[in-house]
């Protein structure tokens, strides 16, 4: 029996999310991408305010473009007694709550999953936070780069030297608590099927960036020197990483063992002797000189072009690469062969948006509208019962 494309893993499932930059958006967008309903909960005026991160998107922010399509935006002052009836009621119809508020914020608010679990015994509540519920850390502010840093990311990201540490180009540590929180809200939901109790994650973004630091960490293990910062290269494999060709071009390549190694002797640099070199007979030997052996490879690579040493990588074969610029990727032929760009509309038109990374042959993902902040306030309100002039009367004293 084949399911119709319109149905959805999380067809049915309700989300009501109290979540501002990118740890919570990201995650809530995951299950809307799967068919949940997420609602999400801004402060009137402002909204979250990765909102006014910048204006690159036709005015409106690329983290916030990335993060909330396919989510109803209501807008709610959680100061104003008011508002904590309306997410009371909407809390009774759903089936999750995600937070990533600053520290204590939540259960400031009445919404510890010790209070919520009395009177809503089948939601998961979901709280993301820099370091976690208990412990010296509890209390303190974090944010992404923040996070690289007491993960020890940095200490391993970047050029050689002490003053050359580099900050991932992108959201590492938002994104992992995001990707956590997404993969526990659905075990917990499973798990909410077998029992019919909802349940708490006290999730992290410091334990996320370490999980995902554990070759370095074991690698360090026992007090053992850590992997030395390499820039784009493999701090601890030789050759592996970018090297410059003749054209002006960088190609990207990387060697696994020591059968690639021979063959990269033989069909790239064309010496096959240097196979046994006993400089670089081992890879141990090959990082430890890789100063020398990357002379040798710049002088083969600067008599050819890029298209030339990557036929020569590819006939090898040799695992390689283009280094792409962001055009490069919004053009890359292997995503648009697999027609992985679809579009969702937004408060400023039509945007192109990735299709979510696993493409599944018994559903099609979400792709629906970036809402504008409050879009869904007065329907959402209308389906808990507030007839029109109540809910312009809340909208008068800044409720919503």
């Amino acid at each position: 029996m084949t399911t119709a494309p319109s149905s959805r893993p999380l067809d049915g499932i309700t989300v009501v999310s109290l979540e501002h930059a990118i740890a919570a958006p990201f995650c809530t967008r995951q299950l809307a991408d799967l068919g949940a309903r997420v609602i999400k909960i801004e402060r009137p005026g402002t909204g979250d305010f990765a909102r006014g991160y910048d204006e690159r998107v036709k005015g409106l922010a690329s983290h916030f473009v990335w993060t909330n399509r396919s989510k109803e935006s209501l807008s709610l002052d959680l100061k104003q007694d008011e508002a904590g009836e309306i997410l009371d009621a909407l809390l009774g119809k759903a089936d999750v709550l995600v937070q990533n508020l600053a520290p204590g914020a939540a259960a400031r608010l009445g919404l510890s999953f010790e209070a919520l679990h009395e009177h809503f015994p089948r939601l998961i509540v979901c709280d993301i936070s820099g370091y976690g519920e208990g412990g010296p850390y509890q209390d303190k502010k974090a944010y992404d780069l923040l996070i690289q840093s007491e993960g020890g990311f940095l200490s391993i990201t970047g050029g050689a030297g002490d003053d050359e540490m580099a900050k991932a180009g992108c959201s590492i540590a938002d994104i992992a608590a995001g990707m956590y929180a997404y993969s526990n809200i659905l075990s917990a939901l499973l798990l909410r099927e077998r029992t019919g109790e909802g349940s708490h994650i006290d999730l992290s973004m410091l334990e996320s960036l370490v999980e995902w630091m554990g070759y370095p960490l074991y690698y360090a293990f026992d007090g053992a020197t850590p992997p030395p910062r390499a820039g784009a290269a493999h701090a601890t494999i030789y050759p592996y990483g970018p090297f410059p060709v003749g054209d002006g071009g960088t190609v990207m390549l990387g060697l696994q063992n020591e059968r690639e190694w021979r063959l990269f002797c033989d069909k790239v640099l064309r010496r096959p002797e240097l196979a046994d070199d006993e400089r670089f007979d081992g890879n141990s030997k090959r990082s430890a000189q890789r100063e020398m052996l990357r002379a040798i490879i710049l002088d083969c690579f600067a008599a050819l072009s890029t298209e030339e040493v990557i036929a020569r990588l590819e006939a090898a074969p040799i695992a390689n690469a283009r280094v792409n610029d962001m055009q490069g990727v919004w053009e890359h032929p292997q995503l648009q062969a697999r027609q992985r760009w679809s579009e969702v509309g937004s408060p400023s038109g039509v945007l192109p948006a990735l299709l979510p990374p696993g493409r599944n042959s018994a559903f099609t993902p979400r792709m629906a509208p970036i809402p504008a902040l409050g879009e869904h306030s007065e329907a959402l309100l209308g389906e808990l019962g507030y007839a029109p002039a109540e809910v312009a009367r809340l909208r008068d004293a800044s409720v919503i």
